[in-house]
């Protein structure tokens, strides 16, 4: 990204608070990649169960499938930075207690597993936040450049750290490898102690968080481009998450490697991320985003199929750069189109959704090809695995992913409704009556135009919706909708964007009336 008006791909490290927390961000990535290759590995000492293998890849996802949407709630509604410290000291003494019993010899299977699954439950809550804090951070224009440098971050630590970790665990053993990590959370929390972030002002119209939830999954459930998204990331992550489970026992079974050729191997994705992340602008020019993940699927099918056949470890490494290349095109295809259909006020909530969908999809997937890999072996999984990813790769196609190029910027064009009732707060429910006069020869292009805007009614606060005729005055239709209370109805006004105001133009352009139509608001009688 050189494009003027972003400043540049390096402009967001102009930025010293970015610049600090960026670096604090890659440090403590690192730390976590060394953690997991230590994990991964002393797993293969304490069992050689395919089953037992993927149990660990699963502790660490199933929190994050099953906590990442209260974790998007919380980083709405809670202060952030206060937030990700706590997280940070979570992490801190979950790899501490790991450094502890591995240099103890106390290590078990089932500590390991549920002290991963603990380290789960802090990504989990970090996730969503850590996104969420990048707008705070940069301006306007240069936003864009710092989400993509977070994404190189994360792929120049995935290069770094498992590498470091395998090289460090050949060495020192797992216990130093777990120490090792501990200090990088020390630097994190040293970084997020000196951020001052400005306190945030009071406002009336914050939301708790039931309210938040609900409003998020009114949200969820109404956007339509949200749901073709999650359905194409439940399908990739579902088959490819075989690589990720059974990747040890590649390593040490079918490879005869050591713990340090596994963290090259795990080091070699990373370099092959940096360069797929390099060579993608050009590459989703010329394809396109379906185009873009059709070729993911083909290039971890291939590495799949390939690593089945037990190459040299020469050959094994080259797979690996290309594994990185496919699964960062996948990575950022997808959660740039989920960035790009996700308005500001829900977003949290939204990339919430998206590793919720994402991790259940590496949680149930990695437990499925464990459990299949115990029957046929490692070898006949990886194939089976490598077939399904492409061929469902081939049909997930006829669900086109969307653009992602409107604009979700609050339009504000709703003038603010008045009430006489100084105590309306968070009365509810809320009746909204849109009132129009529309001929009989515009009547099926009106409701359609108002069918697309059901939708977005839903999505941003209604929780019913529709339309009736005015049984007194033909011509006349009454657009209905209700809203939980009143100052969720006032939230409602700050989220319609201008996306949503050129669909509201498109309806009320069939409206025939002398004046705009007429809006009525109707609060419920308080008894």
């Amino acid at each position: 990204m050189t494009d003027t008006a972003q400043g540049g791909s390096l402009a967001p490290l102009r930025h010293k608070t970015f610049a600090v927390l960026w670096v604090a961000t890659v440090v403590g990535n690192i730390g976590s990649f060394m953690r997991d290759v230590a994990s991964a590995w002393v797993v293969t000492d304490l069992s050689a169960s395919p089953a037992a293998v993927a149990m660990i890849q699963a502790a660490a996802t199933l929190p994050i499938f099953l906590l990442a949407i209260p974790a998007g709630v919380l980083s709405d509604i809670l202060d952030r930075r206060r937030f990700l410290i706590g997280i940070q000291v979570l992490l801190a003494a979950v790899s501490g207690t790991l450094m502890v019993l591995s240099h103890t010899g106390a290590q078990t299977l089932l500590s390991l597993t549920l002290l991963t699954l603990l380290g789960g439950v802090g990504a989990a809550l970090m996730g969503p936040t850590w996104q969420s804090i990048v707008p705070e951070l940069v301006d306007r224009s240069s936003l864009r450049s710092a989400v993509a440098l977070n994404s190189l971050g994360i792929n120049i630590a995935r290069a770094i750290g498992p590498a470091a970790g395998g090289l460090l665990l050949g060495l020192l053993g797992a216990s130093y490898t777990y120490g090792a990590d501990v200090l990088t959370y020390v630097f994190v929390i040293g970084a997020l102690l000196w951020w001052r972030r400005p306190a945030a002002a009071s406002d009336a119209l914050s939301e708790n968080f039931t309210g938040a939830l609900r409003a998020g999954m009114r949200f969820t459930r109404s956007s339509r481009e949200l749901h073709r998204v999650m359905l194409r990331v439940a399908v990739f992550f579902a088959f490819s998450s075989a690589v990720w489970a059974l990747l040890p026992l590649v390593a040490r079974q079918l490879l005869g490697g050591t713990a340090g050729f596994y963290g090259l191997m795990l080091g070699a994705v990373g370099l092959g991320a940096i360069g797929g992340a390099v060579l993608l602008p050009k590459a989703r020019d010329r394809l396109g985003p379906d185009g873009l993940m059709l070729a993911a699927a083909v290039l971890v099918g291939a590495v799949l199929l390939a690593l089945s056949s037990a190459p040299p470890q020469w050959l094994a490494l080259v797979l690996m750069l290309v594994l990185g290349a496919g699964w960062i095109t996948a990575l950022t295809t997808l959660n740039g189109v989920a960035q790009g259909i996700l308005p500001n006020w829900v977003r949290g909530r939204g990339l919430a959704v998206y590793l919720t969908v994402f991790n259940g999809a590496m949680t149930a997937g990695s437990l499925a090809w464990g459990g299949v890999a115990q029957a046929i072996g490692v070898p006949m999984t990886l194939v089976a695995s490598a077939a399904g990813l492409v061929v469902s790769a081939l049909v997930a196609r006829r669900i086109a992913l969307p653009s992602g190029d409107a604009n979700l910027q609050p339009s504000n064009h709703w003038p603010e409704p008045l009430t006489t009732m100084a105590e309306a707060g968070d009365r509810g429910p809320v009746m909204i009556q849109v009132e129009y006069q529309v001929k009989e020869t515009d009547r099926a292009a009106f409701t359609a135009s108002m069918d697309a805007l059901a939708a977005i009614r839903r999505r941003d606060g209604a929780y019913a919706w529709g339309l009736m005729d005015d049984t007194e005055r033909p011509g006349f239709i009454i657009e209905w909708f209700l809203v939980e209370s009143w100052a969720e109805h006032l939230r409602q006004h700050h989220r319609v964007s201008h996306a949503d105001a050129d669909l509201q133009a498109e309806a009320a352009r069939w409206h025939t009336g002398g004046q705009k139509p007429v809006v009525r608001h109707l609060l419920a009688v308080k008894r």
